[in-house]
């Protein structure tokens, strides 16, 4: 029940868009544009309200960050090798990667983590969250700069990728944010309301996005997503359980939060970055609608064994 009680908003949203773009509420343009929206204004402001306002006691955890970046890096980077071999594309290799270790730990970790541990569940499912959307997003967003690079000269390219990096939204952001959140300033009440209010929209702007875009006749295959959801609802958290109980032995609240966290779906951020760098589509959107699903069964096993 308590997986129910996250999940249904999740696909309610995502009905909405989809029920709008059919019946024609939403144009044609809708998917991408607000999608545009998330990722050049409510995703960043996310992002550095996120790394500004962390406080090192909460988030200086070494164990528990090297279990869960280990075990993510592992399934993003494996992935990303295997599916490279196979699409010989660097840029959609990134994706398939990303959506196989892109948990969505900011709408559904952080409130499970807090419905099953309590409030100490929160600083662990913190954690997850910048891990998951500053660096394993960051790192997929430079895999797809090189790969869009055409220049014959590595020089070129790399200083090609570095200008594209610094203009990135996604990758500015959080690093500004850190740069204020080291500096011991406080955010002025009036800007961490414009960025609480701004950030709020990210969630259900992305998942009506999907959800229009789910409304389309989609030309790509998908071929492959199921695989996806497979790395992302089992290999990922089993790779994450004995990293967390069998190797780093973490106290049993970061390990059993590790778990859940490494068992969640796929979260929207795979999909933000094909609509933002338009790339197909169709294979991530699968696998964040599958995965949603799918995590009902996984996740609820893991609340059972975890007790």
């Amino acid at each position: 029940m308590i997986v129910i009680n996250v999940l249904l908003p999740i696909f309610a949203l995502i009905l909405i868009g989809y029920v709008c773009r059919k019946t024609l509420r939403l144009g044609a343009t809708a998917a991408s544009e607000l999608n545009r929206f998330v990722v050049w204004l409510c995703l960043p402001a996310l992002l550095f309200k996120s790394t500004a306002t962390a406080t090192l006691s909460q988030i200086w955890h070494p164990q528990f960050i090297a279990v869960y970046c280990l075990s993510t890096l592992a399934v993003f980077i494996v992935t990303l090798l295997i599916r490279f071999r196979v699409k010989k594309n660097l840029a959609e290799a990134s994706l398939d990667g990303l959506s196989a270790s892109y948990a969505n730990t900011g709408y559904i970790g952080i409130p499970l983590c807090l419905l099953v541990a309590g409030p100490a569940g929160l600083e662990p499912a913190l954690i997850a969250t910048l891990i998951v959307v500053c660096l394993l997003f960051s790192l997929s967003v430079i895999c797809i700069e090189v790969a869009l690079q055409t220049e014959s000269s590595w020089h070129q390219a790399a200083r090609k990728v570095l200008i594209s990096l610094c203009k990135n939204p996604l990758v500015v952001s959080p690093i500004l944010g850190a740069c204020w959140g080291v500096s011991g300033a406080e955010l002025p009440a009036a800007l961490l309301q414009f960025l609480t209010m701004l950030g709020a929209a990210t969630t259900p702007c992305a998942l009506v996005s999907l959800g229009a875009f789910l409304a389309h006749r989609q030309k790509g295959s998908g071929q492959g997503s199921m695989q996806l959801v497979g790395i992302k609802l089992i290999v990922h958290p089993l790779i994450t359980g004995i990293l967390a109980f069998y190797v780093f032995h973490l106290p049993p609240l970061w390990a059993k939060s590790a778990l859940l966290l490494s068992a969640l779906p796929t979260g929207t951020g795979p999909f933000m970055l094909a609509e933002y760098y338009r790339r197909e589509a169709s294979v991530v959107s699968r696998v964040i609608l599958l995965s949603t699903l799918g995590s009902l069964i996984t996740l609820s096993l893991c609340i059972y064994l975890i007790g």
